[in-house]
């Protein structure tokens, strides 16, 4: 895999909480110097980053419900709306992993499709990334929560937000891969430094990968 086919993988990241407007703008300028698939920022910022990208093909992509996934369904639903409103072209959004925890699917799978519906009213195509925080859930309980993204019409499963106890691995990232098919896609994110993590993460079935030094990835490939 040469460069830019690895570019076009990425979402170049920035999502901490002091991430401030001028972070913001340098982040949009790489992921154009680099030709990334998406800069992914906080709602705050998607209009910033939408001004920023107008004039490239690197896609807007918000998080919702970030970090930890626990505001309510009817919460995300409307973030994720004034996220499209202001120009996102993608959407992570973050489950409420102690329902999944508790096996109440029914709210898991009601949280997702509200994101979801958001996203099917938009009026441009709106992707829906499902974040699981897969160091959080135990084996059957990472299964299921792919199965249930699938099923509620995400069009991601996404290993990890970045700011949990750990982030993707290869297992992990396998396993999902297996759980929904190739019907939909896999992003590994959290901790992916270099070239050779992110290839091994594409290697076991990841179509995307959440970086947010991309510099170094990229570069571990050199010029070609």
């Amino acid at each position: 895999m040469d460069r830019m086919e690895l570019a076009k993988r990425i979402d170049h990241t920035l999502l901490g909480p002091t991430a401030t407007r001028a972070a913001v703008k340098t982040l949009c300028d790489e992921a154009i110097q680099y030709g990334v698939a998406s800069a992914c920022v906080n709602p705050c910022h998607v209009a910033l980053v939408r001004d920023c990208l107008k004039d490239s093909d690197v896609k807007t992509c918000a998080v919702i419900g970030f970090p930890h996934g626990m505001s309510t369904s009817e919460t995300k639903a409307f973030e994720a709306q004034k996220a499209i409103a202001d120009g996102a072209d993608e959407l992570d959004m973050v489950i409420n992993v102690a329902a999944l925890k508790e096996g109440d699917y029914a709210a898991v799978s009601d949280d997702i499709r509200a994101v979801c519906a958001a996203a099917a009213k938009a009026p441009r195509p709106v992707s829906v990334k499902v974040i699981l925080e897969m160091a959080l859930l135990a084996q059957e309980e990472k299964i299921a929560g792919a199965t249930l993204a699938k099923a509620a019409g995400a069009d991601f499963v996404k290993t990890s937000t970045g700011f949990g106890p750990s982030g993707a691995t290869v297992e992990d990232v396998a396993l999902l891969r297996a759980t929904v098919g190739e019907e939909i896609g896999v992003k590994a994110a959290g901790g992916i430094r270099d070239a050779q993590t992110a290839l091994a993460m594409i290697e076991a079935g990841a179509n995307r990968i959440g970086a947010s030094r991309t510099a170094a990835i990229l570069d571990g490939l050199g010029a070609g």
